[in-house]
């Protein structure tokens, strides 16, 4: 009795001792984090004034007229030049960007000359489209790929294993030699016009179906959340083929770097004592997939940046109406102001993206930061 009531005092004294222990050390890496949120912050202004700077250098050159495309082919050079005067586009481009410049820390991106709205009403209306087409995408590619590319990566000899092998092999290949829209259009051919089981490329929603009342912009969520069930199978439905389009394109690396982490992984020292010490297959896995989680996140957040460049014709193709084709009209008609407020959001969108991935490294390794 007297041995067995220590061991428990022991034990109860080990157990809250570790908790204090863990305690410690999330306060620790909370701290790192906000440290961390701070030497980044001092960086993203500069990195942003470098970005909307060459943007703003490059877009001028692009080739077009913005005064012909809106006044057309028929007006006088005396009308063009009126109409450049009136933008501001006959002064220096470094005047052009300062005033620019103040506009936007006023919250002003200027009037789009094709669609004649504000700049701002345009993005904030069409980027939740972007943003539910690109969220869903990247979801439906982690439960797919991070699966297969562990099943893939145990490289157990079975069949099962080499199976999923050959898949990732052939499926890397395919995925990285096809163009997100040329797939865009072989699926609406197939599944539109050959099979008639896909709804036609024209928006988010069937004609004669109103939009849910927006909550959050997702039109799945929004219109589950307010019952609206008709409108969320339409979306379910429109969203299917261009989502498969983002999937298969851009889920490949997802799956070759968890593969390739994974069976490196597998292979540790540490792994083969955790089995030698008769550790249950499922936990050496999860143990595996820990260490593994830092090259995943990054590739991730990687591939999440990239959907938002990815989403642009892919969203032309499916007539989407979210900020991919917003830009590829705005370029298309010479729209200054409106191509750079896409790419403005897209620097931005980007750089909180590589930000949140690194705050993950610092929760998933602590070692990093120290």
């Amino acid at each position: 009795m007297g041995f067995g009531k220590s061991a428990g005092v022991v034990s109860k004294r080990m157990w809250v001792t570790a908790r204090s222990r863990v305690g410690v050390l999330g306060h620790l890496r909370g701290s790192r984090v906000v440290g961390y949120l701070r030497r980044r912050a001092l960086f993203l202004l500069p990195q942003l004034i470098g970005i909307t700077f060459v943007t703003f250098v490059l877009v001028r050159l692009l080739p077009g007229d913005p005064a012909t495309r809106i006044l057309g082919s028929l007006a006088t050079a005396e009308q063009r030049a009126e109409f450049r005067e009136k933008l501001g586009m006959n002064a220096p481009v470094w005047e052009q960007y300062i005033n620019w410049m103040r506009d936007l820390f006023r919250g002003d991106l200027g009037i789009s000359f094709f669609t004649s709205h504000p700049v701002v009403d345009d993005i904030r209306d069409r980027f939740p489209a972007t943003l539910e087409l690109i969220t869903i995408s990247l979801i439906i590619s982690l439960l797919v790929m991070i699966p297969l590319g562990i099943l893939a990566g145990r490289q157990t000899g079975g069949r099962l294993s080499r199976l999923a092998d050959r898949i990732v092999f052939g499926y890397g290949l395919l995925a990285g030699a096809i163009p997100d829209f040329w797939l865009g259009l072989i699926l609406l051919f197939v599944f539109y016009h050959q099979l008639g089981l896909a709804p036609p490329p024209l928006g988010r929603l069937d004609i004669g179906i109103q939009p849910p009342p927006t909550i959050t912009g997702f039109y799945t969520f929004d219109s589950l959340v307010t019952g609206n069930f008709q409108a969320f199978s339409s979306a379910v439905r429109h969203l299917a083929l261009p989502v498969a389009t983002l999937v298969f394109v851009y889920g490949g690396p997802i799956l070759k770097m968890t593969r390739q982490v994974m069976s490196s992984v597998l292979d540790a020292p540490y792994i083969e004592h955790g089995r030698t010490l008769g550790l249950r297959d499922r936990t050496v896995i999860l143990y595996a997939l820990r260490n593994s989680l830092p090259p995943v996140v990054t590739i991730t957040g990687v591939i999440f940046g990239y959907l938002l460049g990815g989403a642009v014709l892919v969203e032309t193709v499916f007539s989407w109406g979210g900020l991919g084709q917003y830009a590829v009209q705005a370029v298309q008609n010479a729209d200054f102001t409106a191509t750079q407020g896409f790419v403005l959001v897209a620097a931005v969108f980007s750089i909180l993206v590589y930000l949140l991935v690194d705050i993950a490294y610092l929760v998933i390794d602590p070692r990093i930061g120290t």
